[in-house]
């Protein structure tokens, strides 16, 4: 028996190779929940930006005081991001009392190189751990990106495109459901370009012909939907798929103005409006979900002023707006005219005041319907009550239903009438 304690932070694409690792070590293996009582300790950093890899930084100092006592001390092995920013020299200089550092490039390594360190021979066929619940499951269809955004450290951490087999992800999805989840989610860098680098020109919905029949899939999910990919002909594909494809769209647009977009490398920098009309023509009642970035370098006023009249113009259903900051080793962060931190902020701020209305409005219209809620988890503080979503509600990222009556049980797919709503969340009776 292995007692493992796993931490994974950052995006869902780190768990879900956190959940690989995991079900990569070999006999058979037992969560923990304190560090100083496992075997093995994981942890998936994120380095993406400063704040996460400070954030990194602290978790694993603070395992490591954790652990220093232990009878037995641990393997401690981190993985992700931070290691494949910084690299495991400069890392270990700094963080000697870290066993083993795996990087995301050495990824098809992990397991062998933690069967080593274990001293135990590797696993024959290893399956994922899910992690997430019974209601959904990630599915990491590709890593890496072929795009050179001037503000994002993602190609130099994790290299280009690298699309995962079909087979592999169809393999993985089958497991899932297998185990009675309703709900898959494709993440990757971009979804959209999945199977480019595989020579396939449609690879992304020859992967849906394979997902979208499966037995036992309530809903399908798309996240991280790169614009240049959503074009007329693949929107009337998944029209025409119809369910369980749920017509939820992720798409990163990260500003509005051209002049910005422009200088942050984005393709599609004349006018990003025409993808959400694009959307909107096949799929009137298209759920949105973006990003935006304020105080890029060289964003003036009017530049934010274009942002804020957009998407006020636009409704998202679901929206982060994120203050830039300047990435070491990124070409955004050598630009002339930075934006003071004070200016950022405000204008993160103000945008999310702006939405926190849009929201409310946008979910007081379905007040009265009665709808599907997937339910994910008990509430930590309230008895019979449970924390869900409906086809507009992504995990992690949006806002929940709450949801309470017969039948409502972690993993349930239930009916169930919206009674109540708040800025970003439902209160549902089954």
């Amino acid at each position: 028996m292995i007692s493992i304690y796993s931490i994974s932070l950052g995006c869902p694409k780190n768990r879900v190779d956190t959940e690989w690792l995991l079900g990569a070590v070999p006999g058979t293996v037992q969560a923990v929940d304190d560090p100083s009582g496992a075997d093995l300790v994981v942890i998936n950093t994120c380095g993406f930006i400063q704040p996460a890899v400070e954030e990194s930084v602290r978790t694993i100092l603070q395992t490591i005081n954790e652990v220093e006592d232990a009878k037995k001390r641990p393997l401690l092995a981190v993985t992700g991001c931070l290691v494949g920013r910084y690299g495991q020299k400069e890392l270990s200089a700094e963080l000697p009392e870290v066993d083993l550092w795996l990087t995301n490039l050495d990824m098809v390594r992990w397991p062998e190189m933690v069967a080593n360190a274990l001293g135990l021979a590797p696993k024959a066929d290893p399956m994922r751990i899910l992690s997430t619940g019974p209601s959904y499951a990630y599915l990491k269809i590709s890593d890496g990106c072929d795009h050179n955004c001037a503000f994002c450290t993602i190609p130099s951490i994790r290299g280009t495109l690298a699309s995962a087999s079909a087979d592999s992800i169809v393999r993985d999805a089958r497991h899932m459901l297998d185990q009675g989840v309703k709900e898959l989610i494709f993440v990757a860098q971009d979804v959209t370009g999945y199977g480019k680098d595989l020579g396939l020109k449609h690879g992304l919905r020859e992967l849906l012909d394979r997902i979208l029949p499966l037995d036992g899939l309530a809903r399908l999910r798309l996240m991280y939907l790169y614009p240049a990919g959503l074009t007329k002909d693949f929107l009337h594909y998944l029209r025409d798929a119809g369910e369980p494809f749920v017509p939820y769209f992720d798409v990163p647009l990260q500003h509005a103005h051209p002049d910005v977009l422009s200088r942050m490398g984005r393709p599609f920098a004349r006018n990003p409006r025409e993808v959400v009309d694009r959307i909107r023509d096949v799929f009137p009642e298209a759920a949105l979900r973006t990003s935006f970035i304020v105080g890029y370098p060289g964003e003036t006023e009017e530049h934010w002023e274009h942002l804020r009249d957009f998407m006020v113009e636009t409704r998202f259903h679901h929206m982060g707006v994120f203050a830039y900051k300047a990435e070491e080793g990124t070409p955004a962060a050598e630009m002339p005219d930075q934006v003071e931190d004070a200016v950022k902020e405000w204008r993160r701020d103000a945008l999310m005041e702006i939405q926190a209305e849009i929201s409310e409005e946008i979910l007081a219209t379905y007040e009265g319907e009665r709808m599907s809620v997937l339910v994910d988890a008990e509430h930590e503080e309230w008895p019979g009550l449970h924390v869900g979503r409906t086809w507009f509600q992504a995990p992690e990222v949006d806002g929940v239903t709450y949801i309470s009556g017969p039948g409502v049980e972690p993993g349930a797919l239930v009916d169930a009438d919206i009674v109540e709503t708040r800025e970003y969340d439902l209160v549902a009776l089954s």
